[in-house]
């Protein structure tokens, strides 16, 4: 009975092995996201690595992970930099609006339109880095097709979304469930990117059938 329970290929086994596989990948993408610039590169290879590990087609974690963010470092940079410009822009729209001495009626329809803005911007961004995990093209058609595929295929964006606030809830008012921010550290953005993984690769099957494998990458 128990040689059956820590077989290789038990239920047990193979969630604690994916548990494991999570906690790697975790910690690459925190080492990665030191230097700041490079978040880009490594939230791209985050998604990539775990889309694999959703639909079971990984490899080694750490192979899968070094080459997906050694392909896409200059790319994903440059689309980090322009999300974080788009960020720092809106922010500083709302800055302007809510302290300026408009009108209530103007300064309602602005943050309405601020509002509308920002969710779109959003939803385009948890789509940029999966897409360039996923699919080769450059800087705009990486946006253009974000944009559009937040659009048609809300879904994985509103999960992962949900998923971060309903943490980052759990984390400030219930510290001790994450054990004071270590679960961050252990397992926590690798987690999210893994089971929104899974919605994504299905929107991505829409439009390329399967994932590259090993053989078919380095071909």
């Amino acid at each position: 009975m128990a040689a059956g329970v820590f077989a290789q290929d038990s239920s047990l086994m193979r969630f604690l092995t994916r548990i494991a596989d999570l906690m790697i990948l975790n910690l690459l993408f925190l080492v990665t996201s030191v230097p700041v610039v490079t978040i880009g590169a490594a939230l791209t290879a985050l998604n990539f690595t775990a889309m694999r590990i959703a639909t079971d087609t990984d490899g080694s974690i750490v192979r899968d992970y070094l080459r997906s963010f050694r392909r896409n470092l200059r790319q994903a940079s440059i689309l980090w930099l322009l999300v974080v410009v788009a960020g720092a822009g809106l922010a500083a729209w709302y800055a302007v609006v809510t302290q300026s001495s408009l009108p209530s009626l103007a300064t309602v329809a602005l943050l309405a339109i601020w509002y509308l803005l920002a969710f779109m911007s959003v939803m385009t961004a948890l789509y940029v880095f999966p897409y360039l995990a996923r699919f080769e093209g450059g800087i705009r058609e990486v946006l253009r097709n974000a944009r559009l595929m937040s659009i048609r295929h809300p879904l994985a964006p509103l999960v992962t979304i949900a998923l971060g606030a309903l943490s980052a809830v759990v984390t400030i008012h219930y510290p001790q469930a994450t054990a004071y921010g270590l679960l961050w550290l252990m397992i926590g953005f690798s987690g999210i990117a893994f089971l929104a993984g899974s919605l994504f690769a299905r929107v991505f099957e829409r439009y390329a059938p399967t994932i590259p494998t090993d053989d078919q990458e380095e071909a």
